[in-house]
């Protein structure tokens, strides 16, 4: 039976809006290139832009609610709409906030020597703005402390 998780992170509506209105964009930016091919400027065009970009808005509010993290027990479990993964709290060497591009994101590395970038949670600007970042990170780093030197205190 898999344990019941210590805590779920996952992306803001904001960040998950954000993410879909960004890919919905380059979609509807390669589309407009080919809407310009087809025809001259008017309604066609105006929906090329816009139906990708909504759709794309809409798509990432719905694909944030399935990604994210999950610390348990057993260790931390990142979700995604594609891939998952686990590295177990003996595996687990240090976790560190990070600032990665415009972001600043959670690192976890590993005895291995790899580190894993968490899909959740993160900080940027604009839509990427998370105010509750850095009580998510003290949050991750008591419970990976916990494990480390102890197990979950009672």
């Amino acid at each position: 039976m898999e344990d019941a998780p210590a805590a779920t992170f996952r992306p803001t509506w904001q960040q998950a809006l954000g993410r879909g209105l960004y890919l919905g964009s380059l979609v509807a930016i390669a589309v407009l290139m080919i809407a310009a091919i087809l025809a001259p400027p008017g309604l066609l065009w105006v929906a090329a832009l816009a139906g990708p970009t909504v759709v794309g808005g809409l798509a990432g509010v719905l694909a944030g609610r399935f990604t994210g993290t999950q610390i348990s027990a057993r260790g931390i479990r990142t979700v995604s709409v594609f891939s998952d993964g686990v590295a177990t709290w003996n595996e687990v060497v240090d976790l560190r906030a990070e600032r990665r591009g415009g972001r600043t994101v959670v690192s976890v590395y590993l005895e291995s020597g790899a580190s894993v970038q968490l899909q959740a949670p993160y900080s940027g600007g604009l839509f990427a703005s998370d105010p509750k970042f850095e009580g998510k990170m003290f949050a991750l780093s008591y419970l990976w402390r916990s494990h480390r030197f102890g197990g979950l205190p009672g």
